[in-house]
């Protein structure tokens, strides 16, 4: 606690009107954003390389943006950290009545149950709209694939899912075609259309497998970068450049690239 008051004084002199930096003071909620996602996207990245000193660092400076969000808000007479965390104490009691009250659930299944109706509640509290929606509180910038499967999951949470997952391949097989029959109408919007349609589908195939599908393509995009350097110091060695080398040639040096890294 002795420096976490700390942090936040540190701030209060950032922000400080005739002493402060220059720059903390010109900034805002919305000119924080990008640092923000820089930060959470470098606490995943010291995550994945298991670099645990690096993630110590990159976990303050993700608690910065916090911490300045919440002096933003102080300044404004709207919140202060205190009620930020406030409020996050309160949502996690609330939300883990097996753990803070008496509640008991049978199994994993019937807790998350529990878990999507007191957030549902929670939303219903927040919009007393006529057409609240049970998608409302999705935010709209997430990644995609992220902000799909989060949509893909509410859904199903209310009955709206198929009740097995072979239906889902079927329905990838189904969405590949239409992608083919626009590609075939040379319609650059309808072919967007279809693609988009299809990695929805994918996406919800992934979630019936039980398969994170933001990390799942984070690895294959992994693997792809390992696979191609892998091609190109080889064609390197041989003297040639890429573009010089047949399509039968990068594909020997792929299909050994897969044998090789996979060791």
């Amino acid at each position: 606690m002795k420096n976490t008051q700390r942090l936040l004084e540190i701030m209060v002199q950032l922000r400080h009107p005739e002493t402060g930096c220059s720059w903390d003071l010109k900034q805002n909620f919305s000119s924080l954003i990008p640092y923000t996602i820089e930060e959470a996207y470098e606490v995943a990245d010291a995550i994945e390389r298991n670099d645990l000193d690096d993630l110590k660092s990159e976990l303050g400076d993700l608690l910065l943006q916090v911490v300045f969000y919440s002096r933003i808000a102080e300044e404004q007479g709207v919140f202060n950290f205190e009620k930020v965390s406030e409020a996050i104490c309160q949502k996690l009691i609330r939300r883990h009545p097996h753990v803070f009250a008496d509640k008991k659930f049978a199994n994993d299944d019937e807790r998350k149950q529990a878990w999507e109706a007191i957030k549902s509640e929670e939303r219903k509290a927040k919009s007393a709209a006529e057409n609240d929606s049970i998608l409302n509180g999705i935010a709209n910038n997430l990644p995609a694939l992220i902000q799909c499967e989060k949509l893909l999951s509410r859904a199903a949470n209310h009955g709206f899912d198929w009740p097995e997952t072979l239906p889902v391949f079927d329905k990838v097989l189904e969405e590949l075609d239409e992608v083919k029959e626009a590609w075939e109408s040379e319609d650059k919007g309808h072919i967007q259309e279809e693609i988009g349609d299809l990695l929805l589908v994918v996406v919800n195939l992934a979630r019936h497998l039980k398969v994170n599908p933001e990390m799942a393509l984070k690895e294959s995009n992994k693997k792809f970068t390992q696979r191609f350097q892998y091609i190109e110091s080889r064609v390197c060695e041989s003297g040639k450049e890429l573009r010089e080398c047949s399509l039968e040639e990068l594909d020997t040096y792929w299909d050994k690239a897969k044998a090789e890294l996979k060791k």
